[in-house]
């Protein structure tokens, strides 16, 4: 990528370009755009109305230990490699990705189990020992998911959806990769055994989207995965979100933590910066939104007369899926624990169905258990192991008082760990604590206490979703979870790429 004229890449400053830009949040997306504007050679500045940055990837410090609040899974870690790469620095140097071994450790509720990763004569001979029938229809899968991410990823997942001819351009190539069948109805069409069934569907969950109805495009993940394994930063996330906050201060981008902006301005159609909660203006030519799209639409744009995504359109989408997260940690480690186990329910159907379609949670859900330590033995104390286990919920448009049903939950996660994964957990328990989508709401501003904005359905991904130009002003672009090419770190991160090259298109940076 070329740098803007006047601008040392070695140190970021120098740029005779006096264009300001402010990025309203800090996660991923934000911290990608903030970069990449500035190697362009705008001044840029990144408001983040928590005290640090990483977005959902917060750093929880209880007892003595550290917890990462939110993604621990890297699958494409060339896209940090591109952002420290845009100033001369190596992302290596800062902070190392180490290689997760299985990636997943999926247990059944009849007691097998499947280890995925990184191998794949592995992952194949074990898919051969749990359904010797279904390994060719596994392979027929795999090249499908392949071709997926060749076309959405590789030649999509950069490229701006924000124009009609450009659905209209590729939609044909979509719908010939069967872009309409679920990624459920896809792994459906290949394997006949239901375990392996849900074990290659799971993917959407991870990205707030029901594997029954998310667009078998989400698919691709699967050759992601594949393409550079799956990875985790040494010191956890937090500690990559660390090296990126530096990064962005060395090259002269100022960061503003503990600071929410209330409103975005604009004059004659245009954007001319941000008002933050304590009245102060921001003056800048482009704003760049890392915040929920539904947010920025219903509340900073509040006084702008929207034509495309009024209140009624926004009330009428379909909103991804809320976590319950449970942080804790014991005074042994659990050696045979793999990093990443998901212990599927009893009931895979009735689940989803409760969660998207009766707003209801499972008696006994299923889980996702995070484990560092099986891949980084300092992520907690000798001795000891530090966690955090997930359950998918319905959001806050379901009728579910928190105050009452987290304690509960918390008791039936426990319960089933302890029946499966953690033998006598509750005598090892040092510290416990938990959130609901009730602070999903209140800290990262997300609608319906959303963990993941909006849903990856077919209606409303490529040019269906959020666009990163902003149909509203000139001026205000899109990143993160909710706009193109969707939820999850390399979509995010990818976010940022796409927003550049509009603004390189529209001659607002060279």
């Amino acid at each position: 990528m070329s740098q803007a004229d006047g601008l040392d890449p070695a140190t970021g400053g120098g740029t005779t370009n006096s264009s300001q830009a402010v990025v309203i949040g800090g996660g991923f997306g934000g911290i990608a755009a903030a970069l990449r504007l500035r190697a362009r050679g705008l001044e840029v500045t990144l408001v983040e109305r928590l005290d640090r940055l990483g977005g959902r990837a917060q750093v929880y410090e209880r007892d003595g230990l550290r917890f990462d609040a939110g993604p621990t899974v890297i699958t494409a870690p060339w896209l940090f490699d591109e952002l420290f790469a845009l100033f001369g620095r190596s992302r290596a140097e800062r902070v190392s990705f180490l290689p997760v071994s299985p990636w997943y450790r999926i247990r059944f509720d009849d007691g097998s189990h499947l280890d995925y990763g990184p191998d794949r004569e592995a992952t194949e001979a074990a898919i051969a020992q749990l359904a010797p029938d279904d390994l060719a229809g596994y392979r027929r899968f795999a090249a499908h998911a392949r071709r997926f991410y060749d076309t959405a990823f590789q030649r999509l997942g950069a490229q701006p959806f924000h124009r009609l001819t450009t659905l209209l351009r590729y939609g044909p190539r979509l719908l010939w990769l069967q872009a309409f069948r679920s990624v459920y109805g896809l792994a459906a069409r290949y394997m006949a055994d239901e375990r392996l069934r849900q074990a290659f569907s799971l993917q959407p969950l991870l990205i707030g989207g029901n594997p029954r109805s998310t667009t078998a495009i989400y698919s691709l993940i699967h050759e992601l995965e594949n393409q550079a394994g799956v990875c985790f930063a040494k010191g956890g996330t937090g500690a990559l979100v660390d090296a990126l906050d530096e990064l962005l201060r060395e090259v002269g981008v100022t960061v503003r933590t503990g600071q929410t902006v209330a409103r975005i301005e604009a004059s004659d159609g245009s954007t001319t910066g941000v008002t933050l909660a304590n009245g102060e203006h921001l003056p800048a030519s482009v704003v760049v939104g890392d915040a929920d799209p539904a947010h920025v639409h219903k509340y900073m744009l509040a006084t702008t007369r929207r034509r495309r995504w009024s209140d009624r359109r926004l009330d009428r989408l379909h909103y991804a899926i809320g976590l319950y997260v449970l942080y804790f940690a014991t005074d042994c480690r659990y050696p045979d624990v793999a990093h990443h186990t998901i212990q599927m329910g009893p009931d895979y159907h009735d689940e989803l169905d409760g969660i998207f379609k009766r707003g209801e949670r499972a008696d006994v859900p299923s889980l996702y258990l995070h484990r560092p330590t099986a891949t980084d033995p300092t992520a907690a104390p000798e001795g000891r192991d530090g966690f955090y286990v997930l359950a998918a919920v319905p959001n806050l448009t379901a009728d579910i008082d928190w105050a009452t049903e987290a304690p509960r939950l918390k008791e039936a996660v426990i319960n089933r760990l302890a029946a499966t994964l953690l033998p006598d957990l509750r005598e090892h328990l040092i510290t416990a604590f938990h959130v609901t989508p009730e602070d999903f709401g209140r800290d990262y501003l997300a609608v319906h206490g959303s963990a993941f904005s909006i849903q990856p359905l077919f209606r409303q991904s490529a040019w269906f979703r959020f666009h990163n130009r902003s149909e509203e002003l000139n001026g205000l672009y899109f990143v993160g979870a909710g706009t193109h090419p969707g939820a999850g770190v390399p979509g995010v991160v990818t976010s940022a790429k796409v927003v550049e090259s509009l603004l390189v298109a529209e001659g607002v940076v060279p």
